[in-house]
């Protein structure tokens, strides 16, 4: 179904969570320029709330979070937190409105479920919330009976289970152990407590992984009733993070193995009934982003491709990344220095991007071909985009029209490639990115 072409995946390119990607991040974005960009944050807001620990550390895993393994640790933690939430929301204008909270990590149930309450509670009394639509990622090894109770009682509709394969062997590879059993008892909490939109994460490119093994995972996801799913190429990069030295590289599939089981994954759900949602998720027609998508609201943030419309993210908790239309700042990521930097009632913002006109140009290009397949570009930008783009012309995995860069559905893999035609930034950065596929 896919044209395979490895030249034009060789070059390592950015997932475009946002524009300018974190490459672009510079030291001199600090706390005041973070809450003046608060200050004028009227209308829809979106709350993101970094949880940066887990229970266990799985091999595979690129996030910010350690092991939460001291109680001491966690409670201090949550006490910047909560002092952070109380800053921000005095900082935000009286007609904002907060209409989304995520909770992500590390896993946000690393947490008692009485602390998660808790936390919970002050953004309840804290910020103007409107109805928000609540999402929590989850893991099932720490999933008990408890969160039922807690994901009902906040009003949780979303839900994501960061599965990666249900196949034992490869748990054992990647440091992540957990039983079919466990899954199912994580399925059956979460739909106890309301939730409507489940999100299975799974993961492809693994060590030793066999395309039936993938069909597996795919399989028993479908028949969980996973009202979403995440494909993702596992990225193996040991010098960013050690953890993933545990892992058995030479028995990493190569790039043509990799990009025949991401079209396996993609054909598979497809055939499944779920609609392909731009490069690497997947939603069952009925669910809040598969509509969005033909309704042409798609958006892609930092938790990936999005129905969330609010024109500003604000990030909570150490490492977490703010989005303004004029700025990105990102929180300092060591939750010591997170921890004492709100000990003296300061926003910990310590990096980011301010973002050009002629950034928000570019990024909207980027976000249109990702999250549409089609964008209209200007003509001086086209010409100067023209020399990149004309391999992917060339092989029939893009066209040009009146004025308008269409990638064809077959081209998906090369969505990223192509996007990356209209990112300054690229032509010019050394700066190393995951595999295009």
């Amino acid at each position: 179904m896919w044209p395979y072409h490895p030249q034009l995946l060789a070059t390592p390119v950015p997932r475009y969570t946002s524009y300018p990607t974190a490459a672009e991040f510079t030291d001199d974005i600090g706390p005041a320029d973070l809450a003046e960009a608060i200050s004028a944050a009227t209308g829809e807001v979106s709350l993101y709330i970094h949880i940066p620990f887990c229970e266990k550390i799985c091999w595979y895993c690129g996030c910010n979070t350690a092991a939460a393994n001291r109680a001491q640790r966690l409670a201090s933690y949550l006490e910047a937190l909560h002092r952070e939430i109380a800053l921000v929301a005095a900082l935000l204008p009286a007609n904002a409105r907060v209409t989304r909270i995520s909770f992500g990590g590390g896993s946000p149930n690393a947490l008692a479920p009485v602390d998660f309450v808790h936390l919970f509670e002050q953004l309840v009394i804290k910020f103007p919330l409107d109805k928000p639509v609540v999402s929590v990622e989850l893991d099932p090894r720490t999933l008990t009976p408890e969160w039922k109770a807690v994901l009902a009682g906040i009003g949780a509709s979303h839900a994501s289970m960061g599965v990666q394969t249900f196949a034992p062997r490869l748990q054992q590879a990647i440091g992540r152990v957990q039983p079919m059993e466990m899954i199912e008892k994580g399925v059956t909490i979460l739909r106890a407590a309301g939730i409507t939109s489940m999100n299975f994460d799974l993961m492809y490119g693994l060590p030793g992984q066999t395309m039936e093994e993938l069909d597996e995972s795919l399989d028993y996801a479908r028949r969980f009733g996973a009202d979403r799913i995440a494909l993702f190429g596992y990225a193996h990069v040991p010098g960013m993070f050690p953890r993933q030295r545990q892992i058995d590289d030479s028995q990493l599939p190569g790039s043509e193995q990799r990009f025949a089981m991401a079209a396996r994954g993609h054909e598979r759900l497809v055939e499944a009934g779920y609609q392909a949602i731009g490069f690497d998720h997947f939603a069952l027609p009925s669910d809040p982003l598969a509509v969005a998508a033909r309704e042409g609201r798609l958006r892609r943030n930092f938790q990936g491709f999005t129905e969330d419309q609010a024109p500003r993210l604000i990030g909570l908790g150490a490492s977490a990344i703010s989005a303004f239309p004029g700025l990105l700042a990102q929180n300092e990521k060591n939750s010591g220095r997170y921890r004492m930097l709100l000990s003296q009632d300061e926003l910990t913002a310590t990096r980011g991007k301010r973002r050009t006109i002629e950034d928000r140009r570019c990024g909207a290009i980027i976000e249109e071909l990702l999250c549409r397949g089609r964008a209209r570009v200007d003509a001086a930008t086209l010409d100067a985009a023209r020399d990149r783009l004309a391999p992917y012309i060339e092989s029939g995995l893009c066209a040009i029209d009146n004025g308008a860069v269409t990638i064809g559905e077959h081209a998906v893999p090369y969505a990223r490639s192509i996007a990356a035609a209209f990112d300054p930034y690229r032509q010019v950065s050394a700066r190393k990115f995951s595999s295009a596929i």
